[in-house]
Parts: C-alpha cells; sequence; structure tokens
C-alpha cells in the first residue's frame, strides 16, 4: 500500500508558476504510474496529467497542455506538478493519484488505486 502526501498549493496570482509535490510513502515509488487530478467547487473531478511507472512517458489534458509538466524522482519517492501561466479556471483542490505499474495513458480516476488528500490552488485574477 502506498500513502500519498501532496503540498504546494495556496493562493496565487493569475500567470503564477507555483509547483505541486506528493510524497509517496509504503512502497516502491518506482513501481507505480502517478496522476495529477483536479476538482473545483460543483464540478466533478477531471484529469490533469499523468506519467509512467518508468518516467518515460507523460500525456497532459487538452486544458493544461503546454502549461502544466508532470515529472517524477524516483530517489525521492516525489512526483511534481510545474504549473505555469495559471488561470482563474485552475482553481481547484488538486489530487495526486497512484497505481501499480500505471502508464501514462491512465485518465480516469478508477484506474488509480491510491490516492492523496488533496491540495488546495486558488488562482487570483
Amino acid at each position: 500500500q502506498v500513502q500519498l502526501v501532496e503540498s504546494g498549493g495556496g493562493l496565487v496570482q493569475s500567470g503564477g508558476s507555483p509547483r505541486l509535490s506528493c510524497a509517496a510513502s509504503g512502497g516502491i515509488f518506482s513501481r507505480y504510474g502517478m496522476g495529477w487530478f483536479r476538482q473545483a467547487p460543483g464540478k466533478e473531478r477531471e484529469f490533469v496529467a499523468a506519467i509512467s511507472w518508468s518516467g518515460g512517458s507523460t500525456f497532459y489534458a487538452d486544458a493544461v497542455k503546454g502549461r502544466f509538466t508532470i515529472s517524477r524522482d524516483n530517489a525521492k519517492n516525489t512526483v511534481y506538478l510545474q504549473m505555469n501561466s495559471l488561470k482563474p479556471e485552475d482553481t481547484a483542490v488538486y489530487y495526486c493519484a497512484a497505481d501499480l505499474f500505471g502508464n501514462s495513458r491512465m485518465r480516469f480516476s478508477s484506474e488509480y488505486n491510491y490516492w492523496g488528500q488533496g491540495t488546495q490552488v486558488t488562482v487570483s485574477s
């Protein structure tokens, strides 16, 4: 079983570039495909980005492509989400998720077995 803890959220101005982190423990991190999802108030949770267990491939939602970058550091058991050019519509609770030997094409929350508690990102205009 792997435990996930997100950090790095907060209040950010429009156009800002925060980086979210998700620290994993309790499992062999390098074997887990990782994803980031977000949920805005009154909306369903949506896919943001994913990275394969090997780190060799990534995949992004159209809404963030070219602005967000997912990466991982297996030595630190951490996955990151670098967010650039933030917009008010990026405001949401951001969650990281993990699945054993997951690939970067896993876009549905049902494909992930482990979830963090989430970190709030609020973008002010």
